[in-house]
């Protein structure tokens, strides 16, 4: 075969490729473009009823009606939100299974456990913070603490008899409190309780010291003057309780704890459907009217997107193993 040849069949090669990919790109553009074609699930890993699911039933229906299609909620609790989050993670990367849940599932879990069916960094593709529950440290009214200050002096001169309630060992308020007693330098003793309404009524009749619950829960008693709240444990104020100072304002900014709902995908989900759930979802947290509501629920509404989403999961999975390590945390 001689020079010419060669190069006449390469040319040949190369137009017969072009060609072909001319060919199959409207194939592969319509695809994209024709997300989403069918319903949505939107998987909520807790019961119906509770705040995640209300959150969720919220942003569903206004995120439907933007996307076009139903966004169908399927609630799938248990494990501490392991099972649903575990679910959306084994799941088809095509962007018609989401996740709805809140910090446990994509931090928490991650820095307590040792083993876990799923890894949230790897597994799941965050797409948004659509909100924050903020925690308050609150005590009971005739308490003789009026300040996070006083609190702090009568645990430093009693070594462990400022008892305060959890939900269990790794909940939101057990690492609150050791952030807090780790920041202040004190030392407490934990008690788990079922729910907030056995930890309030607690804190209130005098059989513990001290609460850290979500401000939805505990407002009502503080504003019926039951309870008295002393910091906010997130970084910013509440809107339902605007004159009490976060504990960083108080000179604790290594006490703050977050409690957040995210939304996410299955890892591997196309780039693009991410995009547009994450910019389709940031039009619906701007609706003044769905800001409202979820402030009715003791939420403050956020729309932060996948890059911050993924960083925010990443720095407190480092920072909650820590703290387990510390306070010696363990959890099966």
């Amino acid at each position: 075969m001689n020079l010419a040849t060669m190069i006449n069949k390469r040319l040949l090669l190369k137009t017969l490729a072009l060609a072909a990919s001319t060919v199959l790109a409207p194939a592969v553009a319509p695809a994209q473009d024709a997300w989403p074609a069918k319903p949505i699930r939107l998987v909520v890993p807790f019961p119906p009823g509770g705040g995640t699911d209300i959150v969720a039933r919220a942003l569903g229906q206004k995120l439907g009606e933007r996307l076009g299609q139903p966004v169908v909620i399927e609630n799938k609790p248990g494990a501490s939100t392991i099972i649903g989050t575990d679910a959306v993670a084994k799941a088809q990367p095509d962007g018609y299974t989401l996740l709805l849940s809140g910090s446990t599932s994509y931090s928490v879990n991650a820095a307590l456990r040792a083993k876990l069916p799923y890894d949230p960094v790897r597994d799941l593709a965050p797409i948004a913070i659509v909100a924050r529950t903020p925690l308050v440290l609150v005590v009971a009214q005739d308490a003789p603490w009026k300040s996070v200050e006083q609190l702090i002096a009568a645990a430093k001169a009693k070594p462990g008899s400022i008892r305060y309630a959890t939900f269990g060992a790794g909940s939101g308020p057990h690492l609150a409190g050791e952030l807090f007693a780790l920041a202040a330098g004190v030392q407490l003793q934990d008690v788990p309780y079922k729910g907030s309404a056995q930890s309030t009524l607690a804190v209130m009749s005098g059989e513990i010291e001290m609460d850290i619950d979500t401000v939805a829960a505990v407002a009502p008693h503080v504003k019926a003057g039951k309870l008295r709240a002393l910091g906010i444990v997130g970084a910013s104020r509440s809107s339902l309780l605007p004159e009490v100072k976060t504990l960083a304002e108080q000179k604790l900014p290594e006490a703050t704890f977050d409690a957040w709902y995210g939304f996410a995908a299955p890892g591997r989900t196309p780039a693009p459907v991410v995009e547009r759930l994450s910019r389709e979802i940031a039009a619906v947290m701007a609706a003044p009217s769905l800001q409202a509501q979820l402030r009715t629920q003791g939420m403050e509404p956020v729309a932060i997107g996948a890059a911050p989403f993924r960083a925010q999961m990443e720095g407190e999975i480092a920072r909650y193993r820590a703290l387990a390590h510390r306070a010696r945390i363990t959890m099966e």
